[in-house]
Formats: C-alpha cells, sequence, structure tokens
C-alpha cells in the first residue's frame, strides 16, 4: 500500500490537470480523479508496462470523463472560479470581465483542430509541459 500511496501522491496533480483541461469543472476534476485512482489500485494487475504510469492513469481518467458523459448527457461547465471571487468581495466587475475573456479564449480554443485544441487545454488550463502533453497523447 505504500507504493500505491507513493504513486498516487506523484501523479495526483497530474490527472487532476488532465482531468480538469477535459471537464473545465473543479469538482468533476476532483471527483473523477479519485474515481481515477481507484480504478487503478482495483486494476493495477492490468498495467502491463508498455506505457508510462502517468498515460495509463490518464487514460483511466479519460475513459471515466467520457463514461460520465454519456451516463449524464448534458453536464453544466460551471465557472466555479468565479463564484468564489465573488464571495472574496474582489471587484466584480473586473472579475466578469476577466470571465468573459477567458470564455473567449476558451472558445477559440475549442474552434482549433482536435489535436491543436487537446495540446492547447492541457498547456494553458492543465500548466502540463509539453513532454507530460506528449506522453498523455502518446506523441514523440
Amino acid at each position: 500500500m505504500k507504493k500505491f500511496e507513493k504513486i498516487y501522491s506523484e501523479y495526483f496533480k497530474l490527472v487532476y490537470k488532465y482531468l480538469y483541461c477535459l471537464t473545465q469543472n473543479t469538482d468533476i476534476s476532483e471527483e473523477l480523479t479519485q474515481e481515477t485512482f481507484y480504478k487503478a489500485i482495483v486494476k493495477i494487475n492490468t498495467f502491463k508496462k508498455q506505457s508510462k504510469l502517468s498515460t495509463w492513469l490518464c487514460q483511466i481518467a479519460k475513459n471515466l470523463w467520457y463514461n460520465e458523459l454519456k451516463k449524464n448527457k448534458k453536464i453544466d461547465i460551471i465557472d466555479d472560479d468565479f463564484f468564489k471571487t465573488i464571495a472574496s468581495n474582489e471587484n466584480i466587475e473586473d472579475t466578469f470581465i476577466k470571465t468573459e475573456e477567458r470564455k473567449e479564449l476558451f472558445n477559440k480554443i475549442n474552434s482549433l483542430e482536435p489535436m491543436t485544441r487537446k495540446v492547447m487545454f492541457l498547456r494553458i488550463y492543465g500548466e502540463l509541459s509539453f513532454k507530460e502533453i506528449a506522453a498523455i497523447l502518446r506523441k514523440k
């Protein structure tokens, strides 16, 4: 179990960021990250070391997200950062402008071709290195 605790602490942030890139929702990302590691514990004997552990974990995470989308048909992506900022008494007008700018950037990125879009989301929103992105997307 100590070994898995090490894996969890080493890869939690990466899996969470990857899921956040897909979901754009902190609550869903946190829940799916926990579920990813639960599934990894259960299925660890199926990991054949043909890919990096991080890639395997992200594949589990992606599959869980796709299952969630199929199950719920429509998931509202709520910008919970906006509501947290309002609660912290920051300037609501500035917060709204920043939020609108982020939405505009998000929409522009969404209009890119699929592979470019994935790279952009992982880099900007996930704050992943290009090396990590390449591993997740299985590119060399």
